[in-house]
């Protein structure tokens, strides 16, 4: 029986789906564009790891091997490994909140994580980082699922509202947040966390995101039920879908990657706003074959950012989420001119 319904519901996507010109262009993912976004996605993965100070093919073979390992490669898994997860994190918003200016860092989600970090670090002075990402990941969840409780309690009469609520919510946490770390004494290390860099992340501190590939699997697998959840709560329930399941899952698929990658990245704002809306916008809205293409473009995003951050004011570095909130924060703007020209601001 679950068999059958797990067809239904992927059927049911697909006959939705496929009134999408776009949708029925793009059904394809093997395509000459998706291996040339192969290509580029190698080509900037290998520019980072020879980009930096260090000089990788100077001084003795060894000590090369081993600055290396311990630097270059960590950084650059980081990059691939965040890149993809936060940017299916705004896809998985998207669609449960039938809002395409929702993501991580326009719900709050990231503000809950940096409380839950500071709140173990208050508690527990000697918390392993392991410890604080299990902070950041619960309150990652109590923060999402707060973020959807005010949604069922407000009449949304403009397609800004969601977003608004959650920049609303994300501001009055990160104001407790800041209070607690000057409290405490902690105010240096919430500024660099809010920064999000990947300069600290070296062999032995980037571990922790291999748990995010889990989490990116787990959304290929399930991407139907989630196309399907973004019809529509009663949609999704006439089609048999359990929507309450498919919510809670989504809401702990994004804590997870967001609080992980909060723990040992920091913020990386707007990226799943930006990455989503992209691929959108030339593919239609087949969740299951635009995937793919989310983690390429996330995976691109965010290493063109860093190699901006490295090389603009060389040997210095600028946090690669500086840079993300200059990039999102034109293409948010742009995104609302464009939805005002077509008239979609008003639902």
């Amino acid at each position: 029986m679950t068999t059958t319904l797990r067809q239904d519901v992927s059927q049911t996507s697909r006959d939705i789906l496929v009134e999408d010109p776009r949708t029925r262009r793009h059904r394809r993912l093997w395509t000459p564009a998706f291996l040339v976004a192969i290509l580029v996605t190698l080509a900037l993965v290998a520019l980072s790891l020879i980009t930096g100070q260090f000089d990788v093919f100077g001084g003795e073979d060894w000590e090369n091997f081993w600055m290396f390992s311990i630097t270059r490669v960590p950084r650059t898994v980081a990059l691939i490994l965040a890149g993809a997860a936060m940017a299916m994190c705004g896809v998985i918003m998207q669609l449960l909140t039938q809002n395409r200016f929702v993501e991580p860092s326009t719900m709050g989600t990231t503000e809950w994580a940096g409380l839950g970090l500071i709140l173990v670090m208050w508690l527990f002075p000697y918390a392993s980082l392991f410890e604080r990402m299990i902070g950041a990941v619960i309150m990652s969840f109590i923060g999402t699922m707060v973020f959807f409780a005010f949604l069922r309690k407000v009449s949304l009469k403009s397609s800004l509202i969601v977003p608004i609520i959650g920049i609303m919510l994300g501001a009055v946490v990160s104001s407790f947040t800041t209070y607690l770390a000057l409290v405490t004494d902690r105010l240096q290390t919430l500024g660099i966390w809010f920064q999000g860099s990947f300069t600290g992340v070296i062999q032995g501190r980037y571990e922790l995101l291999w748990i995010v590939l889990i989490v990116t699997i787990l959304v290929f697998i399930t991407a139907d039920q989630f196309t399907v959840a973004g019809l529509g709560r009663d949609m999704a329930t006439n089609v048999g879908l359990n929507y309450a399941l498919v919510l809670f899952m989504g809401t702990a698929m994004v804590a997870v990657a967001t609080g992980v990658t909060a723990t040992v990245v920091g913020t990386l704002p707007f990226l799943g706003l930006v990455v989503p809306n992209i691929v959108a916008l030339f593919r239609g809205d087949d969740l299951r074959t635009n995937l793919p293409w989310v983690v390429l473009v996330g995976i691109c995003t965010v290493t063109i950012c860093d190699l901006i951050g490295r090389v603009i004011i060389a040997p210095f570095e600028i946090p690669v989420g500086m840079v993300l909130g200059l990039v999102g924060g034109v293409v948010f703007l742009g995104l609302l001119l464009r939805q005002r020209r077509k008239g979609g601001l008003v639902t």
